[in-house]
């Protein structure tokens, strides 16, 4: 999601509570300042204070003391795709239990697309995530499982947001059903060296049914050797390595963090690895959430995405996966929204977005609400009214 151009400068004034996710320039862990301005000018922030001693610009816009946050970063999403799982969703609520075998279903649908239906259906949800006050999206491949089909989906992502992921290892390809070691070999060979050029980072599903520690390892090993950054899909179904291996091997995040024992817990605490929860996959699934609560209470750095994907997780909604991680997962208001913004930044080691201070890109978000608690407090409403992104109005 490349922000667009701007021009001119932009004074946004009468805000009435503005959250910078800057404890310096505010009140509380989320900077908060009330009667607050913002000066935009280049695509970037330009001044942050009082509106009463704030600089002319070019133009205004007023916002009748509503909220202001920073634009959400989601740093967990898979776009790429084609079909439709409705049948897989309706019979896990009739009590069927979810798998990851069901990825196959879309990397059958995926690589019959055409390249225009893919990114057709990717320019979509791309935009349904601005309106929903989506600044920033990571995107990965994983539904093709061919080196043509994985190096395309990548090719399409890299024309909507920076942020790529190489996902080839999502589960093991049908067609290398009875020879999981080969698909290794093809992901970590043929596969990477098509697809390393169009990616920032390398993931894996690292769980049964898709592959196992050692495999990730290799897996994760090569994408390394290649210059892309690791990321793990982490303890989502059950108890497995993928999170000690995330923070062996320096990974930015460990995804999903379901089942943690207490030493991943202290080893997520003591590393620069974020836990990217991903509560839209539980309630898709009925599972059971995360427990944010005791990772935040051990200090490590928490994330909320939305894992948005046409079988676990069909969301964009960043505002629902916050309702969900108030009510369900044990986060206050103010750590849900500062993990929806500030956190998914440090998931993708971004510094120049997730706040609004001078300096950084202007990606912010107004809701027709006087406060941010309200993402929490009316889950469902559609609360964004006006979303910037480089300084420029997207939605």
């Amino acid at each position: 999601m490349s922000a667009p151009g701007s021009t001119g400068s932009i004074l946004i004034t009468g805000i009435g509570s503005l959250v910078t996710n800057e404890p310096a320039l505010g009140t509380g862990p989320l900077g908060i300042l009330h009667d607050a301005a913002v000066v935009v000018a280049d695509g970037r922030i330009a001044w942050v204070g009082p509106a009463d001693t704030a600089p002319d610009a070019d133009t205004r816009h007023d916002a009748q003391g509503r909220v202001v946050i920073p634009g959400f970063v989601d740093s967990h999403a898979h776009l790429v795709f084609a079909g439709d799982r409705t049948a897989e969703f309706a019979a896990r609520m009739a009590g069927q239990a979810y798998a990851a075998g069901g990825i196959r279903t879309t990397v059958a649908a995926t690589r019959a697309a055409s390249d225009a239906e893919l990114a057709a259906n990717l320019d979509r949800l791309v935009d349904e995530a601005a309106r929903q006050g989506t600044t920033v999206l990571e995107c990965k491949s994983g539904y093709g499982l061919t080196v043509d089909d994985e190096a395309r989906a990548l090719r399409l992502a890299s024309a909507v947001t920076d942020e790529v992921t190489y996902l080839g290892a999502h589960v093991v390809a049908p067609e290398y059903a009875d020879d999981p070691a080969g698909y290794v070999d093809l992901v970590t060979g043929p596969m990477l060296d098509a697809c390393a050029p169009h990616a920032r980072w390398v993931d894996v599903f690292c769980e049964r049914g898709a592959f196992d520690g050692d495999q990730a390892r290799a897996i994760l090993t090569a994408g390394k050797k290649r210059g892309l950054v690791p990321r793990v899909h982490a303890n989502q179904l059950r108890h497995g390595p993928g999170v000690q291996l995330a923070v062996e091997l320096g990974a930015a995040s460990a995804d999903h963090c379901t089942h943690l024992d207490a030493a991943d817990v202290a080893a997520l605490a003591s590393s620069d690895t974020v836990a990217t929860l991903l509560p839209g996959a539980e309630f898709s699934t009925r599972a059971a959430y995360p427990d944010a609560r005791r990772l935040i209470d051990a200090g490590a750095t928490v994330a909320l995405s939305t894992d948005c994907n046409p079988g676990s997780s069909f969301t964009t909604s960043m505002p629902f996966c916050i309702a969900i991680a108030v009510r369900e997962m044990g986060m206050t208001p103010d750590e849900a929204v500062w993990s929806a913004t500030a956190g998914g930044a440090a998931a993708l080691r971004r510094t120049d977005v997730g706040r609004i201070v001078p300096g950084v890109r202007a990606d912010l978000v107004e809701l027709d609400a006087p406060s941010h608690v309200h993402l929490a407090y009316r889950p469902g409403v559609p609360l964004v009214r006006t979303v910037w992104r480089g300084g420029a109005a997207v939605a």
